[in-house]
């Protein structure tokens, strides 16, 4: 079975998350989901964190999603738009420092 863009990127989130021993859950899209919130939802060392896995750079986040992101971050929380091994990268780099 063929894997999407963005299918490859979360499986290397997954990957780093797991590999430095991260609690996170990815909740469920659809009818039975809240729409908006990232496809990452971490617990790092007590602070809240999502991630918004995009297939590339040119690949923006929803409104609905942007605004889910800001309230997280207003709320003390941290979000990442993840899209490409750097921005992978600034995800171990923070999930190292807190």
């Amino acid at each position: 079975m063929a894997t999407t863009p963005e299918g490859k990127i979360k499986r290397k989130i997954d990957k780093v998350l797991k590999a430095e021993g991260v609690w996170f859950f990815k909740p469920q899209a659809g009818p039975f989901g809240r729409s908006g919130v990232p496809d990452y939802i971490l617990c790092v060392n007590g602070h809240l964190v999502g991630i918004e896995a995009k297939a590339d750079a040119s690949k923006k986040p929803t409104e609905l999603q942007t605004q889910c992101m800001a309230k997280i971050e207003a709320a003390g929380g941290k979000c990442f738009i993840v899209y490409d091994d750097v921005t992978i990268a600034k995800v171990k780099a923070y999930v190292r420092r807190v």
